[in-house]
């Protein structure tokens, strides 16, 4: 099943995006949720995982402190939040179901796996 980024857009460095990842016939609940991005010529890159519970995330070292990455099991939607966005932050954002647990994340490195994503442009 794929899931759907939304929330992209064109923000100066500095600024703050939240992206939302949401299936509307999927329950996602029960599995870990990762985000991950591809930068323009650059290989997919996972940025953010969080366990299905919520209990336990995984942070790409460049943006550790700047993101958060949080759920509403209720709501069926998983949450990133990026703040004090940098010109190297912009990329497409995807989401999908992931391996993932305290302090590590294995994503899959095949694009279409992922779905539709969401570009965020970063203006210095």
């Amino acid at each position: 099943v794929q899931l759907q980024a939304f929330g992209g857009g064109l923000v100066q460095a500095g600024g703050s995006l939240r992206l939302s990842c949401s299936a509307s016939v999927f329950t996602q609940s029960s599995y870990n949720i990762g985000w991950v991005r591809q930068a323009p010529g650059k290989e997919l890159e996972g940025v953010s995982c969080i366990t299905s519970s919520g209990g336990d995330t995984y942070y790409l070292p460049f943006v550790k402190g700047r993101f958060t990455i949080s759920r509403d099991n209720a709501k069926n939607v998983v949450y990133l939040q990026m703040n004090s966005l940098k010109p190297d932050d912009t990329a497409v954002y995807y989401c999908g179901v992931a391996e993932c647990g305290d302090g590590w994340f294995r994503w899959k490195d095949e694009l279409d796996y992922w779905g539709q994503g969401t570009l965020v442009t970063v203006s210095s």
